[in-house]
């Protein structure tokens, strides 16, 4: 298309050649060649603007060109802090509760002792007087409730059987009975502690036999001294309300008696002053001082007087309490008592005190 504006244009230029001279002409055919110039310019301008030349590529055989597998890429993973690993949780141990035995209480019977108690649970004497406050062991009433205290340390043996014991080397001597007007028939004796080791508890059996020997009535009475120590003696007696009509003789034999803790009584006591007078209707009277003469309270002082006769024979004896039954340190108190004798004459008099140390509260935790 642009050719041929070219060729129009060279042909009027080539008309317009016969009415311009030669100088004239030849300007013109400059000219003329100047716009073709011009014109071959605009066209190339025209074309590169409005297009391109468009080839058909040449087929190239295909390349297989290997395909990357992208790799795994790691997702960084933010920074935790690191949690400290706890102790297996260990539970605390449960305490296994302690199961508190079942109080034992213990009846009073009629002719018991606080020893053939205490031997029968297997428990010791000094263990059941301190559980129940008890200072005086003959002042036991019947029916009396007492408690058996159940502790390993109260006890003789724990978990066995309590063996009979062996008795301790105790004489007995010869026995003296008397009838007691409206009351019945006595049997008076005493009792020696033959051993080396003080003695508590001391409990004589005596049976009034029949002429073929067999018992016809038997009972116990306890030492009237608390504590026997080695070759100290005792005064017992036994009161049968019915004399029996066959009663030919009598056996006497000691049923218990034990080793004495000496923790619990209070030795350092002393009788002065004994002063005896023999009155009408054969009434002895006697009197005296009891001292403490030891650095502790005496408590649960009492005293036995015995009366002999010319065969020295226990004719007759009582037990009391003094003026004062708690007597301070270098502290004295006074006893008096008038005693009807079975028997007699009346030859001589001893005195002898006894008492307990006061016990010891123990602390409460």
């Amino acid at each position: 298309m642009h050719t041929r504006i070219a060729y129009y244009v060279l042909r009027i230029l080539s008309s317009s050649t016969k009415l311009f001279n030669n100088q004239a002409t030849q300007y013109a055919i400059r000219y003329a060649k100047g716009l073709q110039v011009a014109a071959l310019f605009i066209t190339a301008l025209w074309l590169a603007a409005c297009g391109q030349l468009i080839t058909k590529p040449t087929p190239s055989p295909p390349t297989n060109t290997p395909t990357s597998t992208p790799l795994p890429t790691s997702t960084p993973t933010p920074a935790t802090p690191a949690t400290p690993t706890p102790e297996p949780y260990t539970p605390a141990p449960t305490p296994t509760p302690t199961i508190s035995p079942t109080p034992i209480v213990h009846a009073v019977q009629s002719g018991e002792t606080l020893i053939a108690i205490a031997q029968r649970y297997g428990v010791s004497v000094s263990a059941i007087q301190e559980a129940n406050g008890i200072i005086n062991p003959r002042a036991l009433r019947v029916g009396q409730q007492l408690f058996i205290p159940t502790e390993p340390n109260a006890q003789i043996l724990s978990g066995s059987p309590t063996p009979t014991p062996t008795p301790l080397p105790v004489k007995i001597g010869e026995l003296y009975f008397g009838n007691q007007p409206g009351r019945g028939l006595w049997a008076l004796g005493e009792v020696m502690n033959s051993g080396e080791t003080p003695l508590e508890g001391v409990t004589i059996e005596i049976a009034l036999l029949d002429p073929s020997g067999s018992a016809l009535i038997t009972d116990t009475a306890l030492a009237a001294l608390e504590l026997l120590d080695p070759g100290d003696r005792s005064p017992f007696g036994v009161l049968f309300t019915q004399r029996p009509d066959a009663f030919d003789a009598y056996k006497t034999r000691i049923i218990s008696a034990a080793p004495a803790p000496l923790a619990l009584y209070y030795r350092d006591l002393e009788v002065t002053n004994i002063v005896r007078e023999s009155r009408r209707y054969r009434v002895e009277s006697v009197r005296g001082i009891v001292r403490n003469i030891g650095p502790e309270d005496a408590v649960g002082v009492y005293v036995v007087v015995t009366l002999y006769d010319a065969l020295e024979q226990v004719v007759g004896f009582r037990r009391l309490a003094p003026e004062h039954n708690v007597i301070a340190p270098g502290g004295e108190t006074h006893f008096e008592i008038d005693i009807i004798p079975l028997g007699g004459p009346v030859t001589r008099v001893e005195v002898a005190a006894g008492a307990r140390r006061a016990l010891t509260p123990t602390p409460t935790p």
